[in-house]
């Protein structure tokens, strides 16, 4: 077998491929098949993945850790170089290298070489941009023949979600497929037949494909922005009447891919500055330490682990004494609903559009498969089921099912 799939997710990576007993996830960190899409440069040493990655930043080592790199594919920020040490890279080099290890750990499991590829692919990389969706798409294709792969092709993330789905039924059905990701939410609806899989041409079982540019990182980003940032200052008043304090900067502290555009020197100088124009200078001396001392990709995770937290237990308590001894912020499950509940209607709402290009109403869909991280957030399924809400609701693989649908698909592709 030298062929797999390759599932390049903006939270987390997977990549399948076919052993002895049918499809599989390769252990790509230790025992663990899905890996972190994060990666840490290290001021003196070869570049770290995945928890690894998160582990050095967070332990204090100095380096540059950059995460969600799937966020960049579609934006002008791909074409950009970023510091990493004495060096720059451009960010096709930081995709390539995290693949590039991605690869050959794939590689290490599977006992040879993977030349062949199906990648997996959000159903719009970019928003009603067909010209900027197709860019995004070159881009991750032309990385990954950078590091190897002479053979490649692409899929649709929920339509590989499916035929990971499909190997459990037993007759046929109309699915609704929700991939519901770290950066975007994806739906198709598929006839679904455990005899379709070796079928060549399965063009007349995709009845429609919808998506949105909204994930969890999006949930990450308001509830640190709402919850959080206030208390760095966001939102609170300068001196000069009328004005309060530039938003742009908690912005880009709130969202993984433009965290490090703050460590450039010039913007700590510039908090501090507002520090003395600021009604309320305490909040603000908390942004600048955030910012000087480069916290910014700890609180990012901070924000993350203590959204899990809610949606697992329904309340949590952030501890943010890294900026401040003492400070805190506790976050309920209605918290997060109250900041968060717009993204999951817009995610739901792209339902409606599948239904209609495929020409169903709900009561025509008999299941709705779930996959995706987001999917454990009970205000995003909630808003998804009821839409649908006479399909028997299946729970996929949160992480997996993408990875090994791309498996199976790149074993029919390529043999």
């Amino acid at each position: 077998m030298t062929a797999c799939g390759l599932d390049f997710g903006t939270s987390n990576t997977t990549l399948g491929f076919i052993g002895a007993d049918g499809p599989r996830l390769a252990p790509l960190e230790g025992a663990a098949d899905t890996l972190p899409s994060a990666i840490f440069f290290p001021r003196s040493a070869e570049p770290l993945v995945g928890r690894a990655a998160m582990a050095a930043y967070v332990s204090g080592e100095q380096g540059r850790l950059m995460r969600a790199l799937k966020s960049v594919l579609g934006t002008a920020l791909v074409d950009e170089t970023t510091s990493v040490g004495r060096l720059r890279l451009s960010f096709r080099a930081v995709i390539a290298a995290f693949l590039g290890a991605v690869k050959a750990r794939g590689e290490a499991a599977a006992g040879g070489a993977l030349n062949q590829v199906v990648l997996g692919r959000p159903v719009h990389f970019v928003d009603g941009d067909a010209a900027g969706d197709m860019r995004a798409q070159d881009v991750l294709g032309a990385i990954a023949r950078e590091i190897g792969f002479t053979d490649l092709s692409f899929q649709f993330e929920p339509i590989a979600a499916s035929l990971d789905y499909e190997r459990q039924v037993a007759g046929e059905e109309l699915a609704l497929i929700a991939d519901i990701g770290g950066g975007t939410s994806d739906f198709s609806i598929v006839r679904i037949a455990r005899g379709h899989a070796s079928q060549s041409d399965r063009a007349s079982d995709i009845l429609a494909n919808e998506g949105v540019r909204v994930g969890g990182t999006d949930f990450d980003r308001q509830l640190s922005l709402s919850m959080v940032m206030p208390l760095l200052g966001h939102g609170s008043p300068l001196k000069r009447k009328g004005l309060s304090m530039p938003v742009g900067i908690y912005q880009d502290l709130a969202t993984w891919s433009a965290i490090n555009r703050l460590y450039d020197g010039k913007t700590a100088r510039s908090i501090r500055e507002l520090e003395r124009d600021a009604e309320r200078p305490h909040l603000v001396s908390r942004l600048a330490r955030a910012v000087e001392d480069e916290r910014g990709h700890s609180l990012a995770l901070d924000v993350e682990t203590a959204k899990i937290r809610v949606a697992e237990a329904g309340a949590t308590v952030l501890d943010l004494a890294v900026l401040e001894a003492g400070l805190s912020v506790g976050i309920a499950h209605e918290d997060l609903v109250r900041h968060t509940g717009l993204l999951a209607d817009r995610i739901a709402g792209r339902i409606a559009s599948c239904l209609a290009t495929a020409g169903l109403k709900a009561d025509d869909i008999d299941a709705l498969f779930l996959t995706g991280g987001s999917t454990r957030l009970s205000h995003v399924r909630a808003a998804i089921c009821t839409c649908v809400p006479q399909a028997r609701v299946i729970e996929g693989d949160t992480f997996g099912s993408v990875g090994t649908g791309l498996a199976i698909e790149a074993s029919r592709r390529y043999g």
